[in-house]
C-alpha cells in the first residue's frame, strides 16, 4: 500500500499530478481542492495517497490532508461511489461541507457534483449517517491544511481523537502563527496547545 509520496511535482492537468519521487513519476488522482493547494511545478511536495487496486488497473488518489482522505473513504464505501467520482464531490464540497450536508441529508448540496444524481446523493446522505465529522453548524469553516507538515500535524491530531474540524482549525492557527516552513514537531506541538483551549 502507498500511503503518501514526497517528492517533485513535475506536471498537472485538470484532475491529476504527476510527481517525481527519485525518478519515478507517479500519476496521482486529485480533487480540485488539493490540486489548488499543491503549489507551483517543480515544488517539493507531500501528499497523503489511497491506492485501490481493481482487476483492470492500479490507481493512485491524492489529498491534501487526512480529513479530506478519511471522506474520500467513506465516500467509496457507498455502492455506486468510485475513486473519480469521490474526487468529483470533494472537488465541490470540502470535507466540513460534506459532514455538514450528509447530517442534515442534503440531498441537493451533494447533488451538487458532477455525476450524482438525486438518487445516489439520497444514499450517500443515508449510508453515511455519523460517519463524518461535522463542525458547528453555526461555526466558520476552517480552509484543509495545505500538504506537507500540516497534513502530518492534521493526521496526528485525528490519531489524538481530535474531531475532525477541530484539528482543521488547531492546525491552520498554527500555522498561520508559525508560517509555512513550520516542522511538523513545532506544529503539532502548538496545535494541540491550540485544540485543548
Amino acid at each position: 500500500m502507498i500511503a503518501r509520496l514526497t517528492g517533485k511535482l513535475v506536471e498537472t492537468s485538470a484532475d491529476t499530478a504527476i510527481i517525481d519521487v527519485g525518478g519515478v513519476g507517479y500519476l496521482v488522482h486529485v480533487s480540485a481542492r488539493t490540486l489548488d493547494a499543491l503549489g507551483p511545478i517543480g515544488g517539493e511536495i507531500l501528499i497523503l495517497t489511497e491506492l485501490q487496486v481493481r482487476e483492470d488497473a492500479w490507481t493512485l488518489f491524492g489529498f491534501g490532508s487526512a480529513v479530506e482522505r478519511d471522506s474520500f473513504r467513506a465516500l467509496t464505501s457507498v455502492q455506486g461511489v468510485g475513486g473519480r467520482l469521490a474526487l468529483a464531490i470533494l472537488s465541490v464540497l470540502s470535507p466540513d461541507e460534506l459532514a455538514r450536508a450528509v447530517s442534515q441529508r442534503d440531498k441537493a448540496m451533494i447533488g451538487r457534483a458532477n455525476g450524482v444524481g438525486p438518487k445516489l446523493a439520497a444514499r450517500i446522505a443515508n449510508e453515511l449517517q455519523g460517519k463524518l465529522g461535522v463542525a458547528g453548524l453555526g461555526a466558520s469553516l476552517a480552509p484543509t491544511p495545505r500538504a506537507g507538515a500540516a497534513s502530518d500535524a492534521l493526521s496526528a491530531l485525528a490519531n489524538l481523537g481530535f474531531k475532525p474540524a477541530e484539528a482543521s482549525s488547531a492546525v491552520n492557527a498554527a500555522q498561520d502563527e508559525l508560517g509555512p516552513d513550520a516542522s511538523l514537531d513545532a506544529l503539532v506541538r502548538l496545535a494541540l496547545r491550540k485544540a485543548s483551549k
